[in-house]
């Protein structure tokens, strides 16, 4: 019900409630506010109810699941992994454009083909960069 009577709202402008006319403008207004407050509501109740003199010997451990530390906390990563996380961010996330285009496919006609070729295209340009420079190599 309430997503129709929204719809309706944010087509003419203006929900109609009673007498009472509010704007399209308030109704978004009002989902700020309400998000902020659930926010600030959380960090308040967060501060209430947390432990006010934490255990000194709790704070100083790296961890706190009763394991003792061992050695530093430092640990240095080779580059190669971040490399190859990142590759697989940026085409898993531009694989997600294919998906809109597969539905509406057959409304688009030839030029959305094409389009979306040439798409393809560059992502197997780059996918083969990223291959000929050995970012795939997990060794």
């Amino acid at each position: 019900m309430f997503p129709t009577v929204l719809a309706a709202a944010v087509e003419k402008q203006s929900l109609q409630i009673g007498s009472l006319d509010i704007s399209a403008y308030t109704i978004v207004a009002l989902f700020a506010f309400l998000g902020f407050a659930f926010a600030v509501a959380n960090l308040l109740i967060a501060f209430l109810v947390h432990p006010s003199k934490p255990s000194e010997e709790g704070k100083l451990v790296a961890y706190e699941c009763g394991e003792a530390p061992v050695g530093s906390g430092f640990v240095q990563f080779n580059m190669r992994f971040y490399v190859y996380a990142l590759i697989f961010v940026i085409f898993d996330v531009e694989v997600i454009f294919l998906f809109p285009w597969a539905v509406v496919y057959q409304s688009l006609g030839l030029f959305a083909f094409v389009e979306m070729m040439l798409f393809i295209g560059i992502l197997l340009i780059g996918f083969a960069y990223a291959w000929r420079k050995g970012a795939l190599e997990w060794t």
